[in-house]
């Protein structure tokens, strides 16, 4: 007997849809920075053995984190159609478990784009209070961003800032390399589901995420594109060519630490003097700011 085939394009998988064992309640962290946590692992376009020019996003995958309990809340996927090599490879199929059914059945990538933005806004998650979170830079540096810029589509502005978790799962654990599974298993945790599965592996990043947030580890952003350094008394910041040839992201309301962004008059004598600026909300006299957050007022 044949099997049923799966559901394409858009899945919203509320929590019932997790692991049960994994839904209870958490206390609440201290180093909670945002009020939640989203996180992505986009699988793509691959040869065996070669480069693919250029790589598509095929899965779209994602996992809302409660940003205070560690909470796993909600998911997400939906699969995407390749327009530059629309015909998987079978080293491909075999990876992922992605059918060439599913992305033939899929949506363009700017269209995914805003369905998993319409899944933020009805899971009340608030955009400017998100961080993503991914396992390693290649999800949100390279990947997205290079074919966002490809096909000249904008991506919503939290995209533009993320978590590296390999970064504060190292300050545990160490430096050494690892992968995702590797680092599930060291963490003490249960592998659940198929490697190269997106939804599979985030999944099982969220559940690593959440054990270091229990483990009081602090989660901030590693990455990003935004100019972060303030400018050495009448030094101007110029953007970076990758960031000049994107479109500009939303004005942000929050700094990297989540709370509100604060204003500031810049004093030195020179060309920048009486500008003003915004920096890091949690800006003191004796430690100045916690979070690079740094942007020029209009």
């Amino acid at each position: 007997m044949g099997l049923a085939p799966r559901p394409l394009c858009l899945r919203w998988l509320s929590w019932a849809r997790l692991d049960r064992r994994q839904h209870r309640s958490l206390r609440r962290l201290s180093t909670c920075l945002f009020d939640y946590y989203v996180v992505v692992d986009f699988e793509a376009t691959c040869e065996k053995d070669a480069r693919i020019y250029p790589q598509e996003v095929i899965e779209f995958p994602a996992v809302l984190v409660h940003g205070v309990t560690g909470e796993l809340l909600s998911a997400f996927r939906t699969y995407v159609r390749p327009r530059y090599h629309p015909i998987l490879s079978a080293f491909c199929r075999e990876l992922t478990g992605i059918t060439q059914e599913d992305v033939d059945g899929g949506v363009d990538l700017a269209d995914a784009l805003v369905l998993h933005d319409a899944w933020l806004v009805a899971a009340g998650a608030a955009r400017d209070r998100v961080a993503v979170v991914t396992w390693g830079d290649w999800d949100c540096r390279t990947l997205l961003d290079n074919e966002c810029a490809l096909k000249d589509i904008v991506k919503p502005f939290y995209f533009e800032r993320w978590v590296n978790l390999r970064v504060p799962f190292a300050s545990v654990f160490g430096a050494k390399r690892r992968n995702l599974q590797e680092a599930v298993q060291e963490a003490g945790l249960r592998w659940e589901g198929r490697a190269h599965c997106g939804l599979d592996d985030a999944r099982n990043t969220a559940c690593l995420l959440a054990d270091l947030m229990r483990r009081g580890v602090t989660i901030s952003i590693t990455g990003m594109f935004t100019v972060l350094m303030a400018p050495k008394e009448d030094e101007v910041p110029q953007p970076s060519l990758q960031l000049m040839a994107q479109p500009l992201p939303q004005m942000p309301t929050h700094c990297y630490c989540g709370i509100p962004i604060k204003s500031d008059l810049v004093m030195t004598p020179g060309p920048m003097q009486g500008r003003y600026f915004y920096i890091c909300g949690n800006w003191s006299p004796e430690f100045g700011t916690i979070c690079p957050f740094f942007l020029w007022a209009a």
